[in-house]
């Protein structure tokens, strides 16, 4: 495990890694997940193995810290993302990266473009205000305490016992700001970076997820986009044959 200080006070990001070839790829996960559990085992995957490989806890999850007097921004979860990625060393790395995740990683190719040489997304959200069915809605439907002391507890009863599994192991005061971080969105919004982004960026929609919002732009600025069948949100559980053929990329 390896670790790199993100607010300039001594809190952590964490990730393990396996060792490969260059240029790696970064795994991220969504919000209230873990980068390992969702991702592991498409690392592993023959067509994926002898990569360098790293999975990323973003704040407030999984193993990393997570510090009260932190805001769990988007913005700032890219910036630890970003010192994670110094810290070992990269650049022009690959991001693998989930739902808030995705989001994450396109701040962070804005952001600090010399970290990031491709991006895979997976059901990244790209609009703020996203619909009261979407997990983060649910979350920042509460006012911050009242998730904390009460909340927290009643969401985990409904979410399903995949997300359950993981988001009771994330803070309950950083899944809320975080939630409420990716309500809010980013500045400029992470669909209009995405579209301008000189990178190579693959998009994966889930069949089941319904037809995926503003696909017709995304795909004239370059975006790949991918409706992935038989799968919902979690495409790497879903059809993990499909997923992993994407991050490998055409052949």
């Amino acid at each position: 495990m390896r670790q790199a200080d993100f607010d300039g006070r001594g809190s952590c990001i964490r990730w393990t890694e396996t060792p490969g070839e260059e240029p790696a790829r970064v795994y991220v996960h969504g919000l209230g997940a873990l980068s390992a559990v969702y991702h592991a085992h498409i690392a592993a995957r023959p067509e994926l193995a002898g990569r360098r490989s790293l999975f990323v806890d973003l704040p407030g999850h999984g193993i990393s810290d997570r510090p009260r007097h932190f805001g769990y921004t988007l913005e700032e979860h890219a910036d630890a993302l970003a010192a994670a990625l110094d810290a070992a060393g990269l650049t022009g790395a690959e991001l693998v990266a989930h739902s808030m995740g995705g989001t994450v990683a396109v701040v962070l190719a804005h952001r600090r473009p010399d970290l990031v040489s491709r991006l895979v997304l997976t059901e990244a959200n790209l609009d703020p205000e996203p619909p009261p069915t979407a997990g983060s809605s649910s979350i920042a439907s509460y006012g911050e305490d009242a998730f904390v002391n009460g909340g927290h507890a009643r969401v985990l009863e409904t979410v399903g016992p995949v997300w359950a599994a993981t988001m009771r192991l994330a803070d309950p005061r950083a899944l809320h700001r975080s939630a409420t971080g990716l309500w809010r969105g980013s500045n400029p919004p992470a669909r209009e970076i995405l579209e301008g982004l000189p990178v190579d960026r693959v998009y994966l929609q889930g069949e089941l997820s319904g037809e995926l919002a503003g696909r017709q732009a995304l795909e004239a600025s370059g975006v790949r986009v991918v409706t992935v069948p038989g799968a919902g949100h979690n495409v790497m559980f879903d059809n993990p044959d499909a997923f992993a053929a994407a991050v490998a990329g055409p052949r």
